[in-house]
């Protein structure tokens, strides 16, 4: 969205107050014609709007309007992830000889840091100004055994809105006992509004030749296999919905996708362009590049018509996708897989950075 105008500005207001009295404040940015609203509980996207080819602004990012609809049972809508993004298996893993233990919160499972992860946490947040670009700095202390993680984790995301409307995310994190981490950003997109209905028409492309296949607990068998020949070739930009409903025993197991893709680029020191999501009917493009090596792409399944979104629609399968970029679910589990341990004196840095466009 290079040159487009817009205000730079930082807007904070009361959102809501938490059952321990808490305050929760939402955190209003516009920069580059891109709007975002952030909360300090989560570090929940709570909308991101951006013009269509006629300047009609929509937020693209699924929501609530309301805490308490976030605190009651949100499937992470816009949430920061963490200490650990997706699955492990068992919730257990060894480290250094030790094994240590999590909360099972998806079946038998652990995902997305247990069961009160960072997405339920109040951020410290720090707004900032450098040059054409406008942000956050949101801040979280972890203490050592937090969800059963060992080590006390010190972590800053940085959200900054650029002159040119991207948004772009920073994570950083130190520790004084060795543990794992992979930190990522749950966003629900649908380009042509929240509530607006499917996303099966938009167009997805994807730079992986390989994907991670899963078990029927969604946890990775080990073995990247060749998305050649399977629904989940997405290589060349296709409609999401197109090979949804092909049998296949992928498929099956999470009713559509919900898989990590081996990234062809692998880990990069720089973010290097990924994927690409676009809206025909309302002109508005997606583009993302990381420096991790997988993206999570889980098209919607599980939205099942018992949430009302920000626009007083109901979301149905289908209504969003996610693209979380992210090291690879149960690393810790499989030593094949890029290593998610983070050692004192090391700094764990990862950034991924979205930027808006048209057709």
């Amino acid at each position: 969205m290079s040159g487009r105008s817009g205000r730079r500005e930082t807007v904070q207001t009361l959102f809501g107050v938490l059952a321990d009295g808490t305050e929760v404040s939402s955190w209003s940015l516009e920069n580059g014609g891109t709007r975002l609203t952030v909360l300090d509980y989560g570090g929940i996207v709570q909308s991101l709007e951006v013009p269509d080819r006629d300047g009609r602004y929509a937020n693209v990012s699924l929501g609530f309007s309301a805490l308490d609809d976030y605190v009651a049972g949100s499937p992470y809508f816009g949430a920061l992830i963490g200490r650990f993004g997706n699955r492990i298996a068992a919730g257990r893993f060894t480290l250094d000889g030790e094994t240590h233990q999590l909360p099972l919160n998806d079946g038998d499972r652990s995902l997305h840091g247990g069961t009160e992860g960072f997405d339920r946490r109040v951020w410290d947040v720090e707004t900032f100004t450098e040059g054409p670009d406008v942000g956050l700095r949101l801040r979280l202390t972890s203490a050592d055994g937090d969800m059963g993680y060992p080590g006390t984790l010190n972590v800053t995301v940085t959200y900054t809105l650029t002159g040119g409307g991207d948004w772009r995310i920073d994570y950083e994190a130190t520790t004084d006992r060795a543990t794992v981490v992979n930190l990522t950003n749950h966003v629900y997109w649908n380009l042509a509004g929240e509530g607006s209905g499917s996303v099966h028409d938009h167009e997805l492309e994807i730079a992986a030749a390989r994907y991670l296949p899963v078990d029927q607990s969604l946890i990775p068998t080990g073995e990247p296999a060749d998305v050649a020949g399977t629904p989940f070739d997405f290589r060349t930009a296709k409609p999401v919905g197109r090979d949804l409903r092909v049998a296949h025993e992928q498929s099956l197991h999470c009713k559509g996708v919900d898989h990590n893709y081996v990234l062809d680029k692998g880990v990069t020191a720089r973010p290097e362009p990924v994927a690409v999501l676009r809206d025909p009917a309302s002109g508005r493009t997606l583009s993302i590049a990381t420096t991790e090596p997988g993206l999570q792409f889980y098209s919607g399944n599980f939205l099942d018509g018992t949430l009302v979104g920000t626009s007083g629609r109901v979301y149905r399968q289908g209504d969003a996708l996610c693209l979380e970029t992210q090291a690879f679910p149960d690393a810790p589990n499989q030593p094949s897989f890029p290593s998610t341990v983070l050692r004192p004196g090391q700094t764990y840095r990862t950034t991924t950075v979205h930027s808006f466009g048209l057709i």
